[in-house]
């Protein structure tokens, strides 16, 4: 098959044959760390806005673009070569619970700003960094009903997702996003939309952006939430041809390694991304999980010796602590090369 080419983040390619890249950790963790309060989210713009927005952390990248540059630099100083942008829920379909769907594509913009300042401060010609415009799976899903009493009902069309994806797209697009990362994925027909709308963007603007795309097994039954096993829901995106397919979220290294080491197996003509949470929930910790950074990396290190990864890094809970941790522990080996094991690398 004809390999892409990309018009940006072309050296990311390249670099996942050298070594397992490693990507940024939780945003909202670090960003609960920082205690804001609801006038925070709001600052001048947004002061007289009618409801309550403490908890919309993409409204930061106006009202705190300081703290978002804040985390996004301490994940690079980690050693974290990519650095998600805070975008996770910067959709119109997500923004219309805060009233702000309007602000969607503007959110987006200066979101990957944001991220590209920090990425290119701290980027070497040995060490380039990336910034990976992050799509999230919105709270609306096309393929379950919200009303138990009508399995039939649905609260969104797969062209509202589309078009609001493709509204996402551009705004990362257009704020210098390097690549796509269609993230959390728990239903695979929202993850559709959001592929269909990237491929129409990229084929209208001429640019070709890698794309990954990362889903979550939500409980022990080895599925996502609407009903695909860790191979189905592979089979049903590898046309998009991504740079990478992983697993992100919902469970932690422990409890995600039988999903990660088939999807390795399975998706032989791409690479593996995984970024699990720092294990499971614990309200009484710091980080409300948990794994500690060398429990994290512990469990990290053995997906990499067994040959699973090419891009590791965390989800929810996880600290540039962990991202250090796992940086250091993954670094003595070789990336996954069509499911082969990695050996370490000569000392």
């Amino acid at each position: 098959m004809k390999p892409i080419a990309y018009t940006r983040g072309q050296a990311l390619p390249a670099l996942l044959q050298q070594r397992i890249v490693i990507i940024d950790g939780a945003m909202g963790t670090m960003i609960q760390r920082y205690k804001l309060t609801e006038a925070d989210y709001r600052g001048s713009r947004f002061a007289d806005h009618a409801q309550d927005l403490k908890g919309n952390n993409e409204l930061l990248q106006f009202t705190r673009p300081d703290v978002i540059e804040a985390i996004h630099s301490q994940y690079l100083a980690a050693g974290a070569d990519l650095i998600e942008t805070n975008t996770f829920g910067a959709t119109s379909v997500a923004q219309e619970d805060y009233g702000l769907a309007h602000l969607a594509r503007e959110m987006n913009v200066e979101a990957a700003r944001i991220a590209a300042r920090a990425a290119r401060a701290h980027s070497t010609p040995d060490k380039p960094r990336f910034v990976a415009g992050a799509l999230g799976p919105t709270p609306r899903t096309a393929s379950i009903s919200p009303d138990v009493n009508d399995p039939g009902a649905r609260n969104v069309s797969f062209d509202e997702l589309r078009a609001s994806y493709r509204e996402q797209a551009q705004g990362l697009l257009e704020g210098g996003a390097d690549l796509f990362l269609v993230e959390t994925i728990f239903d695979t027909l929202n993850a559709k939309a959001a592929i269909f709308a990237l491929d129409e963007l990229m084929e209208d603007t001429g640019e070709r952006l890698p794309v990954i795309l990362s889903g979550t097994v939500t409980d022990a039954s080895g599925r996502i939430l609407s009903g695909q096993t860790v191979g189905a829901f592979w089979h049903s995106v590898r046309h998009a041809r991504p740079l990478a397919v992983g697993l992100n979220c919902a469970l932690g290294a422990a409890l995600m390694r039988p999903y990660i080491e088939e999807l390795s197996k399975l998706a032989d003509d791409t690479h593996i991304s995984c970024y699990p949470n720092a294990g499971l929930p614990n309200p009484m910790s710091d980080t409300g999980f948990d794994e500690t950074p060398e429990v994290t990396a512990g469990l990290m290190e053995d997906f990499a010796r067994s040959g699973f990864l090419n891009i590791a890094g965390g989800c929810c809970g996880t600290t540039p602590d962990h991202i250090a941790a796992i940086a250091r522990a993954v670094s003595a080996y070789k990336p996954r090369c069509c499911g082969a094991f990695s050996l370490p690398r000569a000392a």
